[in-house]
């Protein structure tokens, strides 16, 4: 099978974040299903911190209603780095972390 390099990207947010009525999170797979991103992932972790730190007897009241969630989507570089300004209009917060991928595709397709 032949191998790609790309860019993936993580998106981390509070799965509570809003924008236009909807999270967030479900906002930027739609975003990017509609630009045609090659693949993208929700993943909701079971506890963390970003920057708006909490006082830790605050955060464990919260925690069951308020998980951190990190969408992450991997695509040629050129089709990531088209669509980031898009998703950082989405975002009150959060971050964008950007690393080099090889990956593989069943189809043996690059895209």
């Amino acid at each position: 099978m032949p191998y790609a390099t790309g860019l993936r990207a993580r998106v981390y947010l509070d799965e509570t974040d809003r924008v236009h009525g909807r999270p967030t999170y479900h906002a930027i797979v739609s975003l990017l299903a509609e630009r045609g991103i090659a693949g993208v992932t929700v993943l909701r972790g079971i506890e963390g911190f970003g920057g708006r730190h909490e006082d830790p007897a605050a955060r464990i009241l919260r925690l069951a209603e308020s998980l951190p969630v990190v969408v992450e989507f991997v695509d040629q570089e050129p089709a990531v780095r088209a669509v980031l300004p898009e998703i950082e209009m989405l975002l009150d917060g959060g971050l964008v972390a950007l690393d080099q991928v090889e990956y593989v595709r069943p189809d043996g397709s690059a895209r």
